[in-house]
């Protein structure tokens, strides 16, 4: 899981040097339609203590 997400990270990053601002759209899509995923993930992060 922690691959995935460093390799997400890592493609978002390198679409950034574009003119095209990824991070701020997929931030904005992640805030306004709140995804299973994402809620899965976070609970996934922060159980791990």
């Amino acid at each position: 899981m922690r691959l995935i997400c460093l390799l997400v990270l890592i493609l978002i990053t390198l679409l950034e040097i574009g003119p095209i601002p990824i991070t701020g759209l997929v931030l904005m899509w992640v805030v306004l339609f709140r995804p299973p995923w994402f809620y899965e993930l976070v609970q996934k992060i922060y159980n791990r203590r």
